[in-house]
């Protein structure tokens, strides 16, 4: 059982990415905004009661698919209201049960994140689609949070495009299997 645990800057395209690594590979994918936007629905982004359910979700789904032996992707962004010890939680679950979690992180210039922030397909849940409030969060440090894991994998996703990115990470996966 393992995790594909990508994670990323705002519009980096891990949604993307991770939709074509699960049409590759066939595994579930349990992207960040499930979470979010179940917070979101009961409390305010960023609000005590929005941190604790948020993580409790992530948490939750963590235990249960370890439990089953089911491998997943999840999608993850690095951002201050995230209590900097989930990372870490998220892995104990992981290794708890015999599994591995594979580290990839994806990185995008910020012009490249500029250029996507204000995209049609970034509404669909709840997303940051404003440039101004990009730039506003991104200047008060929002997006800062502890350095994570090694990856196992980097993709720069202003030079790849999210099938190449898929393959990359559909590759990772095969290798560790074999």
């Amino acid at each position: 059982m393992h995790c594909v645990f990508i994670y990323g800057p705002v519009a980096s395209g891990k949604l993307t990415i991770a939709t074509a690594v699960q049409a590759r590979s066939g595994l579930p994918l349990f992207h960040n905004h499930l979470a979010v936007d179940a917070a979101l629905s009961l409390f305010e982004f960023g609000s005590p009661g929005f941190v604790k359910l948020r993580e409790l979700i992530w948490l939750g789904a963590f235990r249960e698919a370890a439990a089953a032996g089911r491998s997943f992707i999840f999608t993850f962004s690095p951002e201050a209201s995230v209590p900097a010890t989930f990372v870490g939680d998220a892995v104990r679950v992981i290794e708890s049960s015999g599994g591995r979690v594979f580290f990839v992180s994806l990185t995008c210039s910020d012009a490249a994140i500029e250029a996507r922030i204000t995209s049609v397909s970034r509404s669909a849940f709840r997303k940051l689609t404003s440039l101004e409030e990009y730039r506003r969060l991104r200047d008060l440090g929002a997006f800062s949070f502890p350095r994570l894991p090694e990856p196992h994998l980097t993709i720069a996703t202003d030079t790849v495009s999210a099938e190449e990115a898929a393959g990359q990470i559909c590759e990772l996966i095969e290798r560790s299997e074999g």
